[in-house]
């Protein structure tokens, strides 16, 4: 399943349970990554990146006393973060459209809904190997440019302002599918 060689990649897994982030590290192992380092959150996981160069980050987003939300900010806005470029993949089984777009809006590369499986874990991070994205500083936003393609029907600053709009009014309609997720951090 694995085009690329992942060996000389360390990835850091950031998750409170000790069984989800064994089986993270079973997949990552499995297509063919050597280094990866373990944090229980992400307090922890912030004190690791100071001597780890976590190359690809995989967070959950529910932990305490540091969750996976607070941990991406930390990392992307920081002072003292180390590595405020690093790909970040955050993994929950909450799929809301809010959580999704709160997520993406955290700095975030890519969203992977649980239960996760190798193909999916491969897939987003093939995703961020062949669609790397240029970051950005827009008020107090910093990460990778949350834009995925190029419109070009553009028509001003505030083209997205109808989707937003458009939405539930508590924002939650319910969970999105996987599909229905990537359809929308590609939109």
């Amino acid at each position: 399943m694995s085009d690329y060689n992942l060996s000389r990649l360390n990835f850091l897994i950031v998750d409170d349970n000790k069984h989800m982030r064994a089986l993270v590290k079973s997949i990552l192992h499995a297509l063919g990554v050597k280094s990866v380092l373990e944090a229980s959150d992400g307090a922890d996981a912030f004190k690791e990146l100071r001597h780890f160069p976590a190359d690809v980050i995989i967070c959950d987003w529910n932990m305490s006393p540091l969750d996976g939300l607070d941990f991406v900010r930390m990392v992307r806005t920081g002072s003292d973060s180390p590595n405020p470029f690093v790909p970040i993949i955050m993994l929950t089984g909450h799929t809301e459209m809010n959580r999704v777009m709160e997520a993406r809006d955290s700095g975030v590369h890519e969203f992977l809904a649980k239960p996760i499986s190798a193909k999916k874990l491969y897939s987003r991070i093939r995703s961020i190997i062949e669609n790397p994205r240029p970051f950005v500083r827009a008020g107090l936003y910093f990460g990778p440019d949350r834009r995925r393609k190029a419109n070009p029907n553009y028509n001003g600053p505030e083209r997205r302002k109808s989707e937003i709009d458009s939405g539930s009014e508590d924002g939650e309609a319910g969970e999105l599918s996987q599909d229905e997720i990537n359809a929308l951090l590609n939109g």
